[in-house]
């Protein structure tokens, strides 16, 4: 066994989950992602990595950091400690149950069925710790959907969301981003905490279980319901919404501008801003179930005034008339926008002996008990496990 200094959240106060042990036996996103957040509230979490280089995500790159660490590993493992264990090992299995016994939650997303076959699955560990709460986190389930793999892109394939997601033309896309495995990990978060809520109050643990699928089913909200309630198949529309309209983007002198008159009078606003108030009154756009129905002769009629001006132009005067709006940004302006707004979106994680570690701000916000930037991922210490 070999274990990396401590990394924790030592010396940033009592976080709000201060108390709370965590083994975590993930790695690459979702569960990662979860334990993360848990971690700059306070949680202390042991990441369990495997002897041959650890979570493979280490390396997942280009890019790298100035230290040649992965950008994708430093996004989701700060403030975490590193216990390289070989699970194959019965020596390190029973240093595992050990390490078990005295947490109050077990973090893991192997393939369903791989911790029981480890001697560590949830009726194990719970004999040795009643208390626990065992969070499994797999691709589709622990039933029939046990032995397929769970990787994000997939899931948004097989679960709807690219069927969805792009326009007739580009045909089915996936985000920019692996959204489904962040979903995953919020959700995993949600049943943690609530398992420890549901144990405070009557000592006992319970296994908490979350899969991609399900929880990317449940994050399609009204696209989901549309079809649970009436049967139809909601399609790709692009940047245009099934339900609401001006709900889309739009053309400018530049670059795109989204426009969001989810109501009547937000359109009444955003006909006055663009100086077409007329707009407002023309009986084709009066309700949003007409705005709707003619939402190509509506997209033109806009669009010939927003392409006088630019994007930042329009985002400028239509937000002072109070319209939701905004230019399409690249993710760097997307930071300068937050930082603008007095945001505080990115924190440098000093730790002794180590470049400094830029890292994306915790998202939410605490009076009393607010979350931690103090410990960068850890590295990974190579050696023959115990």
């Amino acid at each position: 066994m070999t274990t990396a200094p401590p990394q924790g959240s030592l010396g940033a106060g009592p976080g709000a989950l201060d108390g709370v042990r965590i083994a975590d036996f993930s790695r690459v996103l979702a569960a990662p992602y979860a334990t993360m957040l848990m971690a700059d509230l306070g949680a202390e979490v042991i990441k369990v990595e495997r002897p041959d280089g650890g979570d493979e995500t280490r390396a997942w790159g280009p890019p790298w950091s100035d230290d040649g660490e992965s950008t994708y590993f430093l996004s989701v493992n700060r403030n975490k400690e590193s216990r390289v264990l070989d699970l194959r090992s019965d020596d390190d299995r029973a240093v595992a149950v050990d390490l078990v016994a005295h947490c109050d939650v077990v973090v893991e997303n192997f393939r369903s069925g791989t911790m029981d076959r480890l001697g560590l699955g949830y009726e194990e560990l719970c004999a040795v710790n009643p208390g626990l709460v065992y969070c499994s986190v797999t691709g589709f389930g622990s039933g029939h959907g046990a032995a397929l793999p769970g990787y994000d892109l997939v899931a948004q394939a097989v679960g709807g969301l690219m069927s969805v997601t792009g326009s007739t033309d580009s045909g089915p896309m996936k985000t920019g981003v692996a959204l489904v495995d962040i979903i995953t990990g919020l959700h995993a978060t949600i049943g943690i905490l609530a398992a420890l809520r549901h144990r405070d109050h009557t000592g006992e643990g319970q296994q908490v279980e979350v899969n991609l699928l399900s929880s990317l089913l449940s994050a399609l909200s009204n696209q989901a319901s549309t079809h649970v309630v009436t049967g139809a198949v909601p399609q790709a529309m692009g940047n245009t919404h099934p339900s609401i309209a001006p709900y889309e983007v739009l053309a400018t002198a530049d670059r795109p501008l989204a426009v969001a008159a989810a109501n009547d009078k937000l359109f009444g606003l955003l006909a006055s801003g663009v100086g077409r108030p007329e707009l407002g009154a023309d009986p084709r756009f009066a309700s949003n179930a007409a705005r709707v129905e003619h939402r190509a002769v509506l997209v033109a009629e806009l669009e010939a005034v927003l392409t006088e001006h630019g994007a930042d132009h329009w985002f400028a005067v239509l937000s002072e008339q109070g319209v939701p709006c905004g230019p399409i940004n690249d993710i760097g302006q997307a930071f300068d926008l937050a930082r603008r707004l007095g945001l505080d979106p990115v924190r440098e994680i000093i730790a002794p002996g180590r470049a400094p570690v830029p890292t994306v701000a915790h998202p939410i916000g605490f009076s009393r008990t607010p979350a931690a930037h103090t410990a960068p991922p850890p590295p990974f210490v190579p050696g023959e496990a115990t």
